[in-house]
């Protein structure tokens, strides 16, 4: 993948991990965007590293944007410099943020469970690695 210089995704099942697998290797990629989830992941991976450009919602869209990016190399290499840039920061190569915040989400879990809780949706708030007995026994709601 990294010899590439563009990965035009499929519809209207959209790459999975091979989209994730090139977006690390480098190589940017063009999708369209449908409704069923199938059809959202590339979407979903693009903007989790920053490149929303190269998310298209129709076919004319995804057919113009290629043809675009195949003529102008430049835009190609930009790309490839954004993904670069973006790849020890972004929220989609964040392993371990994604480790850390799966942890607490797992340990509020269990603390609404312990307290009576009703199970709930919540969100994660990135404070860095929690520990000891005070985030434990915060109030889990």
């Amino acid at each position: 993948q990294r010899h590439a210089d563009l990965f035009l995704d499929t519809w209207p099942v959209n790459a999975h991990t091979t989209a994730s697998d090139a977006l690390w290797a480098g190589l940017p990629l063009v999708t369209m965007q449908g409704g069923a989830f199938a059809a959202r992941v590339a979407a979903s991976l693009l903007q989790a590293v920053g490149l929303p450009q190269c998310v298209t919602s129709d076919l004319a869209a995804y057919e113009a944007l290629a043809r675009s990016l195949a003529s102008q190399p430049d835009r190609v290499a930009q790309l490839r410099a954004d993904l670069a840039s973006e790849r020890e920061t972004a929220p989609l190569f964040g392993t371990r943020r994604f480790a850390r915040h799966f942890e607490q989400a797992l340990q509020r879990m269990h603390d609404r469970r312990l307290a009576g809780f009703e199970p709930a949706g919540f969100d994660v708030a990135d404070q860095g690695q929690q520990r000891g007995t005070a985030a434990r026994t915060a109030d889990p709601r």
